[in-house]
């Protein structure tokens, strides 16, 4: 309904459309979610057996994988920081800390893959029983998603360092930071469902 006030007919406030790319990318999330949680009631599945905690799963390095899962939930703290630069122009700035998020989240592969090679070395492998392919195929498709978000946060740095493009960018961006901070969540439920129920 049209408003009459002194200056004039005003029309109603309009909302801004939701961004496409924000939306499907909450979409994909979404989707995600559910394959994450189908491999993490597997492994909560195959862990046990007659109720018990299978041998394996205290061959689990705790300490090493906490400091490493505190690197890549460091990681969507200093991508925040990173948004916020950018939303002020600061770039240079901006590019420093998305530096620092892939830094980050580089980092907890590195650890991941010495977990790995460490288990691998006590004859705990994906072809070795139930567990083995549980915990791998759980971690290894995690780790691929945080390989995903190193290529898309490497290519918004691209973006990002070319000044070019800037609403695409910093769509761009929105979602890429929705992406990294679900990877950085579902890993925070995978640690606790994994390494901390091996422990308690």
């Amino acid at each position: 309904m049209e408003v009459t006030t002194a200056a004039g007919p005003t029309s109603p406030a309009r909302r801004e459309p939701i961004d496409k790319n924000r939306l499907l990318m909450y979409l994909f999330v979404g989707s995600e979610a559910f394959f994450f949680l189908a491999l993490i009631i597997a492994f909560v599945h195959y862990s046990r057996e007659g109720g018990k905690l299978v041998a394996e799963a205290r061959y689990l390095d705790l300490a090493k994988t906490s400091v490493y899962s505190a690197l890549l939930i460091a990681s969507s703290f200093t991508l925040m920081i990173a948004e916020a630069r950018l939303r002020r122009e600061r770039r240079r700035s901006a590019l420093s800390w998305l530096a620092s998020t892939i830094v980050l989240g580089a980092v907890f592969l590195v650890g991941q893959g010495l977990e790995y090679a460490r288990l691998v070395h006590l004859d705990v492998t994906v072809s070795r029983d139930v567990f083995g392919s549980a915990f791998f195929t759980l971690t290894g498709f995690h780790g691929f998603h945080v390989i995903v978000g190193l290529v898309v946060l490497g290519t918004i740095s691209g973006l990002v360092a070319s000044r070019r493009f800037r609403r695409i960018e910093r769509s761009a961006f929105e979602s890429a930071a929705i992406y990294w901070h679900f990877v950085d969540v579902v890993w925070i439920v995978v640690f606790t469902v994994v390494y901390l129920g091996a422990y308690l």
